[in-house]
């Protein structure tokens, strides 16, 4: 089940947060910035302390004060890899098999690869109806909640979902 709210990311309660970062596991952007602060200090010391890690890639970690118990860090970019299309997608993909590696049933998941100069919400959520639809005929997650910051990215997430039948 695929359901879109307009809601805060760090107030959700299910088992993870799936989120995009950076190769040092940074966050990618404001809202993002916010959830890392809201998590504490625990887990932006753990943060601090990661290698670098490929586009593409995924890792699961504790999720520090949020009210889920991980966080899935998906790599959109990196000191010498700017967000991409593909690279949003290999990253979306491994950290639904981390998802699933994890049996993780209830997970958030905020548009991938915006910010300046990135990808627009529109191809942000068409990527990530994609990737969602291809994952559909495993038995984890059970639920994904797409998080949006505003209305109008809830709209796009909603019609890409549509389109895509995930």
């Amino acid at each position: 089940m695929i359901e879109v709210r307009v809601e805060d990311l760090a107030f959700y309660s299910g088992d993870a947060i799936v989120r995009p970062s950076t190769a040092t596991l940074g966050a990618t952007t404001p809202l993002l910035r916010r959830l890392e602060q809201a998590a504490g200090r625990a887990l932006l010391e753990q943060l601090s302390r990661a290698e670098p890690l490929a586009v593409g890639s995924a890792v699961v970690t504790g999720a520090g004060d949020l009210p889920v118990d991980l966080l899935v860090h998906a790599v959109v970019s990196s000191t010498t890899e700017r967000v991409s299309r593909e690279g949003v997608r290999r990253a979306l993909r491994s950290a639904l098999e981390r998802v699933l590696a994890w049996q993780i049933a209830e997970v958030a998941i905020p548009p991938f690869g915006l910010g300046a100069g990135n990808l627009d919400i529109d191809e942000s959520a068409h990527l990530m109806a994609d990737e969602l639809a291809r994952h559909r005929s495993t038995a984890y997650p059970s639920r994904v909640t797409l998080v949006a910051e505003s209305p109008d990215e809830a709209l796009a997430l909603e019609a890409a979902i549509a389109r895509n039948g995930a």
